[in-house]
């Protein structure tokens, strides 16, 4: 098959979205946004922000926390103390690295696990927490910034995720470390992207593109999509944390769509439970007027591939039942 690209295992790779776009072709039929289950696209903005001070004893504060999670999973994150010219370097060194030729960008294989392989076509993994488990040879060593960079990122992502910990615990009146406690010492950040889906993990958060929408959640039987406010951080539920909050937090189920016009790139940062650890509902949240919704679990990202292959639902599965 001369003239295909080939990754470095020798099978055939199909052409990228981005080539598929920048030629005039007609992108694969799963990047296309159909009517389905969730209705038509809806017009209305993701309209829930949260500002600076997350860990305020201010009631207004925690209480506006606490509706986004629990009504929608998700919100904007403005003032969250990453400099807007940082902001500008991530998304510049990720365009840059985009538009490297293909030759070169298949040089890096992304093999997730023995189950899941991936590759650059449609997104970039790299597991960038714990430390030691980074695969440095798999980061981008073009452009020469990368590397630098997205390390930096990734460690400012922790403190953001740290203190967001802390706040939807204070929100739900129980100790700081009720739900961090859950997810040991090693916790697992990644970058990732997927299609339409609710994530696996505890949290994510994206930093979209500055310009081009495309991420949707699914609210109400329609999509609605997130506004672009140019350096706020789009944080979301996932699965773990509905889990963990015993349902009082939502984790929505969202997609990224392509546009037809312009390219468009994202950062999405996901962090998930120490993989050998058991979660659960925090005791705190059980009594006598809400009964325990979920039994306990342990290695939730197997767990969910397993659902993904037999085409079932992991939260349906994990549903506790007396």
């Amino acid at each position: 098959m001369t003239g295909m690209p080939l990754s470095l295992h020798g099978f055939p790779l199909p052409k990228s979205v981005q080539e598929m776009s920048m030629n005039g072709d007609e992108p694969p039929p799963e990047f296309h946004a159909k009517d389905g289950s969730f209705g038509c696209i809806g017009s209305s903005d993701l309209s829930a922000s949260v500002s600076g001070g997350l860990l305020s004893s201010s009631k207004d504060e925690q209480g506006k926390l606490r509706l986004a999670l629990c009504s929608g999973g998700c919100f904007q994150a403005i003032g969250h103390g990453i400099s807007n010219s940082f902001l500008n370097k991530v998304r510049g060194v990720a365009k840059q690295f985009f538009q490297l030729p293909q030759e070169e960008k298949q040089n890096y294989d992304l093999v997730v696990s023995e189950k899941q392989v991936l590759d650059w076509n449609t997104r970039l993994f790299l597991r960038v927490f714990p430390e030691h488990q980074r695969k440095l040879n798999l980061w981008p060593a073009n452009p020469d910034k990368f590397r630098e960079v997205l390390h930096e990122y990734s460690i400012k992502q922790k403190q953001l995720v740290d203190l967001l910990f802390k706040a939807m615990a204070k929100s739900l009146a129980l100790e700081e470390n009720s739900f961090s406690d859950q997810f040991g010492d090693n916790p697992v950040m990644h970058v990732l992207g997927l299609k339409p889906h609710s994530d696996r993990s505890w949290i994510t958060v994206f930093l979209q593109d500055e310009l081009v929408e495309g991420l949707q959640f699914a609210k109400d039987e329609k999509w609605i999509t997130v506004p672009v406010i140019p350096h706020a951080l789009v944080v979301n539920l996932g699965d773990q944390m509905q889990i963990m909050s015993n349902g009082i937090f939502k984790s929505p189920v969202h997609r990224v769509v392509t546009n037809a016009d312009k390219l468009r790139i994202s950062v999405a940062m996901f962090n998930e439970v120490e993989p050998e650890k058991e979660i659960g509902p925090v005791e705190g949240l059980i009594d006598e007027k809400r009964s325990r919704l979920y039994r306990n679990v342990k290695n939730y990202a197997s767990f969910n591939y397993e659902c993904f292959q037999k085409g079932k639902v992991p939260l349906e599965e994990v549903k506790f039942h007396a």
